[in-house]
Formats: structure tokens, sequence, C-alpha cells
């Protein structure tokens, strides 16, 4: 894979992971205002995951490149996004499966992983290429830890 250049997130963790990762599917926005996007199509979308943190986990790890695979790649590969009732919806415009939607579904998927962890790291950016001339880069607002 050719080396590419993601716009960074500051932050204070002493750890940043990313993952690189394909997948093709297909979906359709079903809003007036999506013109040709109305109708079902595919995508090869192209995405970057940026995970970071302060403690590895007992194998080393900010969290397993694999697990991150399974629970994107997985997932979404070869499916009609319009069919995963749990992360889209064709009712609320919010959960439609755009860019700006799917880069935010896959930070919460992520996230909702993350939280489960010893470690607890944070996802903190998806980076969602939908074509070559076009993507989303999606940020989840600071959470104040506790710690």
């Amino acid at each position: 894979m050719l080396h590419q250049l993601y716009p960074s997130v500051p932050h204070h963790y002493s750890y940043e992971l990313n993952k690189d990762m394909q997948f093709a599917a297909a979906h359709y926005v079903p809003a007036e205002e999506a013109g040709k996007c109305r109708n079902m199509h595919g995508h090869t979308y192209f995405a970057n995951i940026t995970i970071a943190g302060d403690t590895l986990d007992s194998a080393g790890f900010l969290v397993n490149f694999s697990i991150l695979k399974r629970l994107i790649h997985d997932r979404f590969d070869h499916s009609v996004l319009n069919s995963d009732t749990v992360s889209f919806s064709d009712k609320r415009p919010d959960r439609f499966p755009t860019t700006e939607v799917v880069a935010r579904t896959i930070c919460e998927i992520v996230q909702d992983y993350l939280d489960r962890t010893e470690n607890r790291p944070r996802c903190l950016q998806v980076y969602l290429r939908e074509t070559p001339t076009s993507y989303c880069l999606y940020r989840p607002k600071a959470v104040i830890s506790n710690d």
C-alpha cells in the first residue's frame, strides 16, 4: 500500500495507532436532495482509523489490528449498508448511510469496543474516502475523563 498522509489530531497520549482498510459496499441515500445517489450504487471505501492511549493491554497492544479489521471490514465488506438497520436508517437523516454518517458510525463501533477494554484507548479520528476525489473526516468531541 502506498504511504498516505492523513490530517493529524493533536493529542496528549503516548501512543497513536492508525489502521488502514478497504471495504466494498453498496448504498443509497433516501433523500430527494441526494440526486443520483438516491439510486443503489457501490463504492470501494478506504478507511483510516486513528486510536490513541497511554496504556497498552496485556499483549502489549493499544488495540490489536485484527480486531479493528473484524469490527469494520468484516461487518461492512460486500454488504448493502442500508440493510444494516442497527447502524443505518432509511427514515432518519442522521442515520442515512452518507459518507459522513458511515465515518461517524465506524468511530462509534470502534469506540464501543474500546470502552470495554481494560486500557480504554480513544478513537480520535476516522478518515473515510468514498471516491478518489471525495472523503470525510470525523472526529468525535473530546471526552472528559474522570481517571
